[in-house]
């Protein structure tokens, strides 16, 4: 079969392969990029991966995304060592929590939450990649809590590359922002923007949309907009559902989810053959999506912070991706619909596009004191505790499922030490660090402040790009 391609949501910018889009990010024509066509997953290929290691199913699943650009033997390899720093045997360990019920972790890498599960791969690809083409780039991304210590832990000290990662001032929990502003180490760039993360999504975009200035310092992007995060996250619901019996069982996954790139990584692992009954969008009060697949309306409101500040966002960027599917795969469409969304805080679509997304998707909004009676509720019926952003992926999975004969995987995004206060004040104490980061509060911080404007944006970067950061004095 031939190599796959991948296209733009857009229609206006050319087909690039998987090295191409990698280093690429964002499409050229403000689009993000999708493969032209999904690998199938047929029920013996799916047999066929029983058995294996989170590594080699990774590395398996990887393989058509990745094409001819890196030879399987080394993609297996890099896997293999992209996995191994994890603390727990089984990566993603599938752990039960009530009647037919599941608890999928996700916080057993470096920075305790599931970005980890792409970055950590991500990392290592772009090394392979840029050393083959001889080149060099800066990454800029923009987090609401957990994208950016997970790539910062990824690519710290990495020689062909800078990475500039912009966060919301102090709308970050205290150990979010720890984890990214200690890192020591000369390519990385800490940036607080005094504004929300919708506001330093759109910084990135607006930086990727410059050409002129993308060009020059050859822009890349480690957030979700990169194809290859969904790519790495397609192979968490594939391990999960292995373990519940697929491919002759269906299995439903609830996600807690603000930008949508978590949960679309389901979707995708359905377009390929896995039978998913139903995906669970679980919101906090910042409930854009679930008021869409609610009652059809996406409309931008004012983003409130929470006590689940990785979901405290307004304009979930990777939603794009399944529009573009909503609308027939429809480029000027998508470019249009977007173009007024951006314009107006609303996007129209179609009632038969919206009944489409309906069929598949379900969501739930969960208030601070329900996330909090929730962390509670879960800890007295199981004895775990959860973080507030798991709790509201649980709880909406529970107020959402259809079928209880269908296996429901719930995803825990984040361990519970991230959000100490919240988790305090549900239960009463505070969960403690790891080893590895019980002297994280006493660690120097490294952290410049900006407005949220473009200009002092881009005149930061073009001051500091290449150009290694000082160490701290030892």
């Amino acid at each position: 079969m031939s190599e796959i391609r991948y296209i733009s949501t857009r229609g206006q910018a050319p087909a690039l392969g998987f090295d191409e889009v990698l280093l690429a990010g964002l499409a050229r024509d403000g689009g993000l990029y999708v493969p032209e066509r999904w690998p199938a997953l047929s029920a013996g290929n799916l047999r066929a991966l029983r058995g294996l290691n989170y590594a080699e199913l990774a590395a398996r699943l990887m393989t058509p995304f990745v094409g001819q650009s890196i030879p399987e033997t080394d993609l297996t390899a890099i896997a293999a060592a992209a996995y191994k720093g994890f603390d727990h045997p089984e990566v993603a360990p599938l752990v039960p929590l009530g009647p037919n019920e599941h608890l999928l972790e996700l916080f057993h890498g470096p920075t305790l939450a599931f970005k980890d599960f792409a970055l950590q791969l991500v990392g290592p690809l772009f090394d392979y990649v840029l050393k083959k083409r001889g080149e060099r780039i800066t990454i800029l991304g923009a987090t609401s809590g957990d994208t950016g210590s997970a790539a910062i832990a990824a690519l710290a000290g990495r020689a062909a590359l800078d990475v500039f990662i912009l966060h919301p001032k102090g709308r970050v929990s205290d150990i979010q922002r720890l984890q990214m502003t200690t890192v020591d180490a000369p390519n990385v760039h800490n940036i607080a923007v005094e504004g929300n993360f919708d506001d330093c999504q759109d910084l990135v975009k607006a930086a990727f949309n410059d050409l002129a200035l993308r060009d020059a310092l050859k822009l890349s992007a480690v957030n979700s907009i990169n194809w290859a995060r969904i790519a790495a996250q397609i192979v968490y619901y594939v391990w999960a559902a292995l373990k519940l019996g697929a491919p002759d069982r269906a299995v439903s996954f609830a996600v807690p989810t603000g930008n949508f790139g978590n949960i679309y990584a389901g979707y995708g692992a359905r377009a390929m053959g896995l039978k998913i009954d139903q995906l669970i969008v679980g919101s906090n009060r910042n409930d854009i999506l679930t008021r869409f697949f609610e009652d059809g309306a996406m409309e931008i409101r004012g983003v409130e912070p929470s006590f689940s500040p990785s979901m405290d966002i307004q304009v979930s960027s990777n939603f794009e991706r399944l529009l573009f599917d909503l609308l027939g795969r429809d480029g000027q469409t998508v470019a249009d619909t977007m173009a007024e969304f951006r314009t107006t805080g609303r996007m129209p679509i179609a009632e038969a596009a919206w009944r489409r997304a309906r069929e598949l998707f379900s969501a739930a909004r969960i208030s601070d004191e329900e996330t909090l009676a929730w962390i509670r509720r879960i800890r007295d019926e199981t004895g775990r505790v959860v973080d507030p952003h798991t709790a509201i992926g649980i709880a909406a999975g529970r107020l959402r499922r259809k079928d209880p004969a269908v296996p429901l995987v719930a995803l825990a995004t984040a361990h519970p030490a991230k959000f100490p206060e919240a988790v305090k004040r549900a239960i009463g104490v505070e969960p403690a660090l790891p080893p590895a980061l019980a002297d994280l509060r006493r660690r120097p911080e490294h952290c410049a402040t900006l407005p949220n404007e473009t200009a002092a944006l881009f005149d930061y970067l073009r001051r500091h790009a290449g150009k290694p950061r000082p160490m701290a004095a030892a």
